[in-house]
C-alpha cells in the first residue's frame, strides 16, 4: 500500500503563490493605458498596467476591476476578458505570483483619469511608442497581451514570455 499523508498535511506541501490581477485598456487611438508608480512605491518610476494583488477571498475579475477603479478612478468599458496569465518564479521575495491578465476594451473619449497616490502620472502609449517607456521585459510582455487582445485569444506566458506549448 503506498504511503498517503492526511489531507491537511498533503496541502501544506503545496505550492503557495500570490495572485494579482491587471488591465488591458486601449483609447480610441488604440494606444495603451499605462500608469507610472509614483516615488516611494517599491516600483517607483515603473509604467505598467493598472492592476495589483487580489484582497483576501476576492477573485481576480474582481480585483481587476477593484484595483483599476482604486488607481485611475474609471469603472470598466467593457466586460473584462481574460487575456493572458503569467507565472513568475520569484517576485521581489516573495516567492512565485501567477498574474491574471483582462482586456476591458476602449476608454470613451475624454475619459477622467483620476490616480491613487500610488501613481503619479498616467499616459496612453502607442505600440511602436512604447520602447521609450516600459523596460525590454515589460515590452515583450504588453506586445504578447496586445495581441492576445486583438486576436481574442489568451496566451499563457513565463516570467513575461510567451510559454512554449507542449509537444504532444
Amino acid at each position: 500500500m503506498a504511503d498517503w499523508l492526511p489531507r491537511e498535511e498533503w496541502i501544506r506541501t503545496q505550492p503557495q503563490a500570490l495572485i494579482a490581477s491587471c488591465v488591458l485598456l486601449f483609447d480610441r487611438r488604440g494606444r495603451i493605458l499605462l500608469l507610472r508608480y509614483a516615488p516611494g512605491q517599491p516600483l517607483a518610476g515603473v509604467w505598467w498596467l493598472p492592476g495589483g494583488m487580489l484582497d483576501h477571498g476576492e477573485d481576480p475579475l474582481t480585483a481587476a476591476r477593484r484595483e483599476t477603479h482604486e488607481e485611475t478612478g474609471i469603472g470598466l468599458p467593457a466586460p473584462p476578458v481574460l487575456i493572458g496569465i503569467d507565472h513568475r518564479v520569484n517576485v521581489g521575495g516573495t516567492g512565485p505570483v501567477l498574474d491574471c491578465y483582462f482586456h476591458a476594451g476602449t476608454l470613451p473619449d475624454g475619459a477622467r483619469i483620476t490616480l491613487s497616490p500610488e501613481h503619479d502620472e498616467h499616459t496612453f502609449a502607442a505600440p511602436n511608442d512604447l520602447s521609450d517607456t516600459l523596460h525590454p521585459a515589460h515590452l515583450r510582455t504588453l506586445n504578447a497581451l496586445r495581441a492576445a487582445a486583438v486576436s481574442g485569444r489568451v496566451v499563457c506566458l513565463r516570467e513575461g514570455e510567451p510559454a512554449a506549448m507542449a509537444e504532444e
